[in-house]
């Protein structure tokens, strides 16, 4: 780590010492709870208590969070008010209250996704947000990657685990394959971005040590993709880089309407490969079986037990509702192993999940992130091809992971770097982003940037 730190190093690069923040937020939900590394053996996920250490740890990052966006008011004002459709489901959330069976367990949930936004908000109010962006994944790779690997390989009572059927597992410095195998997704398309970056731009600064770090890291993501075994991790990031790589090509960046062809087809190959072609080859290569792995059972059981389909059971709340029971007990009817229906605590679907907590209404305001946020990142991508390639990746790998797994949950990594995308997409078309920094020498510019916001600042 230290070694991919020092090739990686960017002298001329200043970014904000409030990227700590998403650092550390980004570095725990992406591993494992602070308190679970001070249990020994299996811990199991509470809904309704919690840690009161992991609650004080994420509240002082929220309070510290939101006072550096209220001191960044005015970039910060500029993306909430181009993200409207962000705050009416948050708002909606927090409405859903009055309905919820533990209001007190849903005021909880829905603050600490409002962390979540504010963690976003501080990584694109930043001076120089692209560099924010590029530092935090190579930071966070640097710190998760290797450690992942030597747990695997050497630390086998905090490596490994078994999952609920009692298979053995790789987790990594996370608690599951599934979670290693989203933070590794997620990580590792940025580190790809940097990648592709550096060997496109040959005048970049410290080009080739930057890059053997880079690459390295790839390697690293690459070998975690075997380790953990997670299938849908895989076959986002093939989606995923697949975006990066063509959108970044001569024949779509003279032509940038054929970026809504190449992504249409993208989602309708995915849709298809998950869901319609259950019972051939696919499926089986990606290692699903016909009913994707009993997702299909898990979905069929659990929306017929929504109490409200126009409003769900109240945010992020469904799963401490009296519903589960019943939702239980058809599981078990049909024959599942009792102890793996006990411990069953999502949907595996993000569009099904969102439905069971805010019902139909949320389902709308979902897609509406989804679609407004990728026409924003659309709009990022004729200004920066760069960048906006990145953040289509994110949107378009988003609305796939969650087709088989809960991917718009709070505190969640695929829904934090959704998010990101979308408030960065804004702040591309809001001229908050440095769009033109390629017309300038990489050192140099990233040594007048911050002079020139002091002299602002100053005056």
């Amino acid at each position: 780590m230290a070694g991919l730190w020092y090739l990686d190093r960017e002298r001329t690069v200043r970014v904000s010492k409030a990227l700590w923040l998403p650092g550390i937020w980004i570095g725990i939900i992406g591993s494992r709870p602070l308190s679970a590394w001070f249990v020994s053996g299996p811990t199991t996920y509470v809904q309704t208590e919690g840690s009161p250490l992991d609650a004080a740890i994420f509240g002082v990052l929220v309070a510290l969070a939101i006072g550096v966006v209220i001191r960044r008011k005015n970039r910060t004002r500029a993306l909430l008010r181009d993200n409207w459709p962000i705050m009416i489901y948050f708002v909606f959330g927090l409405a859903s209250l009055v309905w919820s069976y533990h209001p007190d367990i849903t005021f909880k949930h829905w603050f600490k996704a409002i962390g979540d936004v504010a963690m976003v908000l501080v990584i694109t109010t930043d001076a120089q947000p692209m560099a924010a962006i590029r530092r935090l994944g190579s930071r966070l790779a640097m710190l998760l990657f290797p450690t992942s690997v030597l747990f695997i390989k050497y630390y086998d009572s905090i490596g490994r685990g078994y999952t609920d059927s009692g298979s053995l597992m790789n987790t990594g410095v996370t608690t599951n394959k599934n979670s290693l195998g989203l933070i590794v997704l997620v990580i590792s398309l940025v580190v790809l971005w940097n990648v592709h970056s550096l060997l496109v731009q040959r005048d970049a600064a410290n080009r080739s040590r930057r890059l053997w770090a880079q690459g390295t890291l790839l390697a690293l993501g690459l070998l975690l993709f075997y380790m953990a075994d997670c299938s849908t991790g895989k076959a986002c990031f093939v989606l995923g880089g697949f975006l990066i790589i063509a959108l970044n090509l001569r024949q779509i960046r003279r032509h940038p309407a054929r970026v809504h062809v190449l992504c249409a087809l993208i989602l309708v190959a995915a849709a298809f490969m998950f869901l319609l072609d259950g019972q051939t080859g696919v499926a089986n290569a990606l290692g699903r079986q016909s009913n994707i792995s009993g997702r299909t059972e898990i979905w069929d059981a659990v929306i017929p037990t929504v109490p409200n389909p126009l409003v769900g059971a109240g945010f992020e709340s469904f799963w401490v509702s009296p519903s589960v029971l019943t939702f239980q007990r058809t599981l078990l009817d049909w024959g599942w192993f009792p102890p793996l229906v006990k411990v069953l605590n999502e949907a595996h679907n993000g569009y099904i999940e969102v439905y069971l907590n805010l019902g139909w209404i949320g389902v709308s305001l979902i897609a509406l992130i989804l679609l407004g946020g990728y026409w924003r990142a659309y709009k990022a991508f004729r200004r920066d091809q760069r960048i906006g390639s990145l953040f289509l990746a994110y949107i378009a790998v988003g609305a796939v992971y969650s087709i088989t797994e809960a991917g718009f949950r709070f505190m969640c990594p695929s829904w934090i770097f959704l998010l990101l995308a979308v408030f960065g997409a804004s702040g591309i078309t809001a001229g908050l982003f440095e769009r033109k920094a390629s017309t300038v020498p990489a050192a140099r510019s990233a040594e007048l940037v911050p002079e020139r916001k002091s002299l602002q600042a100053a005056f």
